[in-house]
């Protein structure tokens, strides 16, 4: 029984290691298998697919400064907190404000008087105008009838001292006719002098009426300039109260209640959490199968299981290095090859809504870009 236990064993260790010989080839060819097919998907997946993790989401990050200088009157927000588009944020006192409302009205109402009675003294001195023109006028018509009654005297004393020297006329007719032509020519010079007079008069009155009129211009800039400075003391005024410019949040609080601020003094920042978009940068060999338009799988690495969607909207123009401080410049002699990176704007078409409050600037993401 021995020997027969002893053959039995002898035979088990021996068929034990062709058993497991006969398993290898399974192994490696499983193993070689698994190798091809994960190749095989890699190059599908690379040659339908640019990916990159050098990415972040972007958003609009708006500086909230002031427009006028005073007092921190209120302040109506906590920081982080979410705000709506025309939530108010701040409120600046507005007593020296509203002050200078009060004083440009009045400076307005003045000038627009002002207006009113430099506008009347101009309609007076162009009705003297009118009324010297109309002067003028008939003095022009005497000249006309002084000048016929000389046309006539002369006629009348030519005739009469013909008649005196062939003894026709006596010596009274022709004192008579002489007396008469001195009246008339008296009388002719005079309305001469009068028209020109009149003429001289009409002219300093129409003078007057254009300096009046170039002083209703001068008025109605006044006017304009009042309502100019209402108009900029009433947006100071509005400018007291600072509202959120969009929907996000409110943070980086740099101003406290009772603190006097002056103009562009920065305040706080709203981040515009909700129009969000990604900056992607892609190596300068992946540029080539990149289009506009081209549909984007996006993961966050904060969140893997948000699924988000987009669509490639615009190249930046620029690789990144050239909006570096110091853009390296290849012309100095120390020149190492470095594979460039495009910046590239990604445009968010698709997320879960419930997402929205946690997505946020800075976060970095992997995006899949598919070219085919």
């Amino acid at each position: 029984m021995k020997h027969t236990n002893q053959s039995e064993n002898q035979t088990m260790e021996n068929t034990a290691p062709e058993k497991k010989k006969n398993k290898k080839p399974f192994i490696i060819g499983g193993v070689l298998s698994t190798i091809l097919i994960i190749g095989i998907i890699y190059f599908i997946i690379g040659a339908n697919y640019e990916n990159s993790d050098n990415a972040q989401l972007d958003a609009d990050i708006i500086p909230i400064k002031s427009s006028v200088s005073g007092y921190i009157k209120t302040i109506h927000f906590k920081d982080n907190e979410h705000v709506k588009k025309g939530q108010l944020l701040i409120t600046i006192d507005d007593t020296d404000l509203k002050t200078r409302v009060a004083q440009s009205e009045a400076a307005l109402e003045s000038a627009k008087a002002n207006l009113l009675s430099v506008k009347s003294n101009a309609n007076a001195v162009s009705e003297n105008a009118d009324a010297s023109a109309l002067s003028s006028s008939s003095v022009q018509q005497n000249i006309n009838s002084t000048k016929a009654k000389l046309t006539k005297s002369q006629a009348d004393f030519k005739r009469i001292e013909s008649m005196f020297h062939s003894k026709a006329a006596t010596q009274s007719q022709f004192d008579a006719a002489k007396a008469d032509l001195d009246i008339s020519q008296a009388q002719y010079d005079g309305a001469v002098s009068q028209f020109k007079s009149a003429t001289a008069q009409s002219q300093g009155v129409r003078s007057q009426a254009e300096a009046q009129k170039a002083q209703i211009t001068l008025a109605e800039a006044m006017v304009k300039q009042r309502e100019a400075e209402l108009a900029l003391s009433q947006t100071q005024l509005e400018n007291a109260t600072i509202e959120a410019p969009c929907d996000g949040i409110v943070t980086k609080r740099a101003v406290d209640e009772g603190q006097y601020i002056s103009i562009a003094a920065p305040l706080c920042s709203v981040i515009d959490n909700i129009h969000l978009w990604v900056t992607a940068n892609f190596k300068e060999t992946q540029v080539k199968k990149i289009k506009v338009g081209q549909e984007v799988d996006i993961k966050v690495d904060a969140f893997p299981s948000i699924k988000i969607k987009g669509t490639i909207g615009s190249f930046i123009g620029a690789t990144g290095a050239k909006f570096s401080l110091l853009p390296p410049d290849n012309s100095t002699g120390n020149f190492v090859k470095i594979i460039q990176r495009v910046p590239m704007r990604i445009e968010i078409t698709d997320y879960p809504a419930e997402a929205r409050d946690i997505l946020f600037p800075g976060l970095s993401v992997i995006v899949e870009v598919k070219v085919k």
